[in-house]
């Protein structure tokens, strides 16, 4: 193996939950998913298409007609946006390692502003890249913000990609219009290139359910690149599909990358995202509406609760929150489930930043599990 590989962190979050196979009184908040099924038009849409025998091999690219719907989709919500730009892709972390791929090698600079989803900061260090850590500033409320003047400072001309996911997971944190355009300029300036995760950009509680979005900014020439996924706002986490929003000319390139790592994503899949996208309208804003309910009482439990120290985020799906005295997010999230049956994910696995922090998975179809696992917390937290 390589040592790149051979060094690779396991997942921390990994680690907590293998603790608890087996266990049946575990609630579990610590994976980025809700425990609430695919709609079922979506889940038909598959069944249909396997009925049908849609089961060979497709575009490199995607079918031509589900990427139709991706640019359509994608017009609605940011202007125009033609299908040439546009590749659909095995998943959203798919999208964003093949993004890695065409704009990175061996020795090449990656500014990473953190925590972030380890797996963002893991796969340019498998191609052998250097990543520089450009860390959000946690504030005294529990809500983060971005030293801009530092990030202008870490992005250099030396610098090839600058990741950004915003909504950001863990934190919530959400880019400002301003603050992309600010962003874009320096970036035309040093010629960097920026890839910007945005799955979480439905999941936002202000500004009509719609987070900023590069799209918003860039011209279609810009050195941007835009992964998104179904798993989040469509509830299709096991689904894995996912789609890049590339600038002109790079779309037939992708394609030989493509073929390379997955040659396509079944078909079956691709005709429910179809549908997905179909009902988007009708099945967004009411997960939209639910995760804010869900949000509201988590946080306002969290923040009753003596030494706990937490913000409402801006967007995505998360509370990142943190317990006075406690320093240890590994060690406090491995007691929480042998004693307390409560399962969250320990901020250190979202890089050092998030030391002393835990991540919580409000999108709960039943708000009183949520309350159950408050009062496990409560148990945990409080003297005697």
């Amino acid at each position: 193996m390589r040592p790149e590989i051979e060094n690779l962190p396991a997942s921390k979050i990994r680690d907590v939950a293998n603790a608890a196979l087996g266990r049946a009184d575990v609630l579990a908040f610590w994976f980025g998913e809700s425990d609430e099924v695919t709609p079922e038009p979506i889940r038909q849409a598959a069944a249909e298409s396997l009925a049908r025998g849609e089961t060979f091999y497709a575009h490199n690219l995607g079918l031509p007609s589900l990427r139709e719907a991706v640019a359509g989709y994608v017009s609605a919500l940011h202007g125009p946006v033609s299908v040439d730009r546009i590749a659909i892709t095995a998943s959203g972390v798919t999208a964003l390692m093949l993004a890695f791929q065409a704009l990175i090698g061996a020795g090449d600079e990656v500014v990473a502003v953190t925590p972030v989803w380890p797996n963002l900061t893991a796969q340019p260090v498998v191609l052998g890249a250097q990543v520089r850590r450009l860390p959000l500033q946690p504030q005294r409320d529990g809500s983060w913000r971005l030293d801009l003047d530092a990030l202008m400072a870490a992005v250099t001309p030396k610098t090839r990609v600058l990741l950004i996911n915003a909504p950001n997971n863990p934190t919530g944190w959400t880019l400002t219009r301003d603050e992309q355009r600010a962003i874009l300029a320096h970036c035309r300036k040093t010629g960097t290139w920026i890839l910007s995760d945005e799955v979480y950009e439905r999941l936002f509680y202000a500004d009509g359910g719609v987070a900023p979005s590069f799209l918003d900014v860039a011209d279609a020439s810009d050195r941007v690149v835009v992964a998104q996924s179904f798993s989040k706002s469509f509830l299709m986490t096991g689904w894995r599909l996912g789609w890049l929003v590339m600038p002109d000319g790079m779309s037939e390139h992708m394609g030989k990358l493509i073929e390379f790592a997955s040659s396509c994503s079944p078909v079956f899949v691709q005709r429910a995202a179809e549908v997905a996208l179909a009902h988007a309208d009708r099945l967004v804003p009411p997960l939209r509406q639910h995760l804010l309910a869900c949000r509201d009482r988590l946080i306002g439990g969290l923040q009753a609760l003596p030494g706990v120290t937490a913000s409402s985020p801006p967007g995505g799906m998360y509370a990142f929150f943190r317990i006075e005295g406690q320093n240890d997010s590994m060690a406090l999230a491995q007691r929480l489930v042998a004693e307390h049956g409560l399962g969250l994910a320990p901020g250190v696995a979202f890089g050092p930043e998030g030391e002393g922090w835990l991540r919580w998975c409000f999108a709960s179809r039943d708000l009183s599990r949520l309350e159950v696992g408050l009062d496990r917390l409560r148990q945990a937290v409080l003297p005697g």
